[in-house]
């Protein structure tokens, strides 16, 4: 069933309000979350020179037994080895308009757990 005009006002803002409090640096980026019904995507951020450091999904993590959450706390476990490959041991976190529920804390727990300081 597809979202009403005003579902979709409510989510834009809350992506609005939650992004206008978070900045990526260098030092400390942005972990962006997006989830969509088949796959979770992760990215880290720096938003001073606007690239992507780190980016990783679900979708390379298909073999996996479990579901969405369960593969959304590997994914988190994943970006954190990345991470801390390319010398980066702290991030924001940013869940969009999402909820801190679910798949979204999920990765936030799986990246905690391999030692990324949220």
């Amino acid at each position: 069933m597809p979202k009403t005009r005003a579902q979709n006002k409510v989510i834009k803002r809350r992506a609005v309000r939650t992004r206008s409090q978070i900045q990526g640096t260098p030092d400390r980026p942005r972990l962006s979350v997006f989830r969509s019904n088949q796959a979770t995507y992760v990215q880290l951020i720096d938003d001073r020179i606007g690239k992507t450091i780190i980016a990783a999904s679900t979708r390379e993590i298909s073999t996996a037994k479990g579901g969405k959450t369960e593969h959304a706390r590997l994914l988190g476990e994943i970006v954190a080895k990345k991470a801390k490959a390319q010398g980066v041991t702290q991030a924001v976190f940013d869940k969009g308009a999402y909820r801190y529920h679910g798949r979204v804390k999920a990765v936030a727990d799986g990246a905690r757990r391999a030692g990324l300081k949220i």
